[in-house]
């Protein structure tokens, strides 16, 4: 990777900042895994339970395998609960159990951030992959460009490629919005249902608020990346 100013200056501080958020969501995850919840349900019941108190019947609960590898998948209605999560009776395994539920809830009631995610995915999803990539070589061949007239088409190369890279952008961008919500539904509907004691809940509320700022990392990281390429594409073209 081509490094300078601008990867220290705009990229760096949230690779930073991603490795503290890791370290804290893990360390958190250990402490509250050896506190058992009070009424000694597991993660499963307790998705089951939070699903049933919002009236969905649609969703199926899976077990999966790995450690922190929940998900909800909107397109399937299936909320996939991993080893650390389904069978645990810890009160951090129902704070993840409850955040995924917080999801289906948001797709039970048609919350619009969730629905804007999904559209972007597949775009997203080639953006990362391909755009920085094409952005750099249209940088790269730009700058040693012997004959002007390729230059318009490096640039258009160099444009095409931050675009897509936008749109990966924005993906973590409308993320952020999708987790917070997520978690603030969790967080109320385990006091509204009683699943959790409110001292067990506060711990629940460490857990989910680490994650949380896992996901604000990936997005800063995504945005300074981007940030850096328009540097670049700038500096090429002066």
């Amino acid at each position: 990777m081509y490094m300078d100013y601008t990867y220290v200056i705009y990229v760096l501080p949230a690779i930073i900042l991603s490795m503290i958020a890791q370290a804290m969501v893990k360390g958190r995850f250990a402490k509250f895994n050896k506190v058992a919840s009070k009424k000694g349900i597991t993660g499963a019941q307790a998705a089951a339970v939070l699903m049933h108190a919002n009236g969905i019947t649609d969703v199926k609960i899976a077990h999966i395998r790995g450690s922190l590898t929940d998900n909800y998948n909107p397109s399937t209605k299936i909320l996939s609960l991993s080893d650390s999560t389904y069978a645990s009776t810890s009160i951090a395994a129902i704070g993840v159990a409850a955040h995924e539920t917080g999801h289906a809830i948001q797709h039970n009631v048609g919350y619009g951030p969730l629905a804007f995610r999904r559209v972007l995915v597949p775009v997203a999803n080639i953006g990362s992959r391909f755009g920085p990539l094409l952005a750099i070589l249209g940088i790269a061949f730009g700058a040693s460009a012997q004959l002007e007239e390729w230059l318009p088409i490096f640039q258009l190369i160099t444009n095409i490629g931050l675009l897509l890279f936008a749109a990966s952008v924005l993906f973590y961008i409308v993320t952020l919005p999708v987790e917070f919500n997520a978690s603030r539904r969790a967080l109320k509907i385990l006091k509204e249902t009683g699943t959790l004691e409110s001292d067990e809940i506060s711990g629940v509320r460490k857990v989910l608020w680490a994650a949380a700022m896992t996901y604000v990392a990936s997005a800063l990281t995504a945005i300074g990346s981007f940030l850096r390429l328009l540097v670049l594409t700038g500096r090429r073209r002066n």
